[in-house]
């Protein structure tokens, strides 16, 4: 693993010169939020290190809420994501698990990632609903993502992943074969222990991944029923989960075809014909959401359908906190 550190003015300077052939993206913060925006010569200094999280997650750059499959893809800038939160980038490794299978491999899907570097970034602070160390993942950068960064001491630190990390940074000028120094490596080494330990303080009493899926497989109807009634079915924790996939196909004329993304959470989501639902009742639709995340998902594959980013949380508008509920279980 290579590690370099470069002063953030260079950074900076390094970043305006691609702004021309790549198209790149990362966090700034406006008025009322802090979301990912496409960088120009004005929001190259505005970029956010280092914070939890943008509102949007990742899988948007991906899987377009609406889309023709059926299209020719146009030549496009390769793209840059800078700044992705590792719940994120965890996220989107998950998705690649369905989307870039051998069987079922998505052209859409697979042109995009082809085309993207992704630098992830290393959370040194934390927010109220935070909870990926729960589910036995780091807030800082893995080999899931080209690159990670952290922005320490007015220094940018990298840490290189694989080849497309290797090669981005080629394209920058930079050398990839000298450490920082020693001292600020301690110190971002300490920033992220901190945060590892914030984040166990606060979700002490949350349970794991895998008994999560226990207590959800084996609860009753009552407290499903009980959280399900400030539920409106408006959708919102599932469209905004990084790992939520699900999607309409939809057929137009001239031989287009539309995939709009859908959500377990509205109504008439499993309805066929003849009226039939097996979903129509909101406390099975509302549960139907935790047993996709926690029991059937592990079942067919390796990386996690849940990674403690806390959107669904913060989404809802009934204000429903799946970790009271989940803490309940557990008691």
């Amino acid at each position: 693993m290579n590690r370099i550190a470069i002063p953030k003015h260079e950074w900076d300077e390094k970043l305006h010169q691609l702004l021309s052939s790549f198209d790149l993206y990362a966090p700034v913060e406006n008025d009322f939020s802090c979301d990912y925006v496409k960088l120009d010569a004005d929001t190259v200094p505005e970029i956010v290190y280092n914070k939890p999280k943008p509102v949007t997650p990742l899988k948007k750059f991906f899987l377009p809420v609406k889309e023709n499959v059926t299209a020719r893809a146009n030549g496009a800038h390769p793209v840059v994501i800078l700044g992705a939160p590792n719940c994120d980038v965890m996220a989107l490794a998950f998705l690649d698990q369905i989307y870039l299978d051998e069987e079922y491999y998505d052209p859409a899907y697979g042109a995009r990632r082809d085309r993207t570097t992704i630098i992830s970034s290393d959370c040194l602070g934390i927010q109220e609903h935070c909870h990926c160390t729960s589910y036995g993942i780091e807030p800082t950068g893995n080999e899931h993502s080209d690159l990670s960064m952290a922005l320490l001491e007015e220094q940018v630190i990298l840490t290189i992943f694989n080849k497309k990390g290797e090669s981005f940074l080629e394209k920058l000028g930079l050398v990839v074969t000298i450490e920082p120094e020693k001292q600020l490596l301690e110190a971002l080494q300490n920033k992220q222990q901190e945060v590892k330990q914030l984040l166990a303080k606060q979700n002490g009493k949350l349970p794991d991944y895998q008994e999560t899926g226990k207590l959800v497989n084996g609860s009753g109807d009552e407290i499903w029923k009980k959280y399900a009634s400030d539920c409106v079915s408006c959708g919102a924790c599932s469209a905004i989960c990084p790992t939520c996939s699900c999607f309409l196909l939809i057929d137009k004329p001239g031989f287009q075809k539309i995939r709009q993304l859908d959500t377990c959470q509205y109504p008439g989501f499993e309805r066929v014909a003849g009226g039939e639902d097996a979903l129509g009742p909101l406390p099975d639709r509302f549960r139907n959401r935790y047993m996709c995340k926690y029991v059937w998902k592990p079942q067919k594959y390796a990386l996690k359908a849940c990674t403690g980013c806390g959107r669904c949380i913060e989404a809802c508008i009934g204000q429903i906190n799946k970790n009271e509920l989940l803490m309940e279980l557990s008691n």
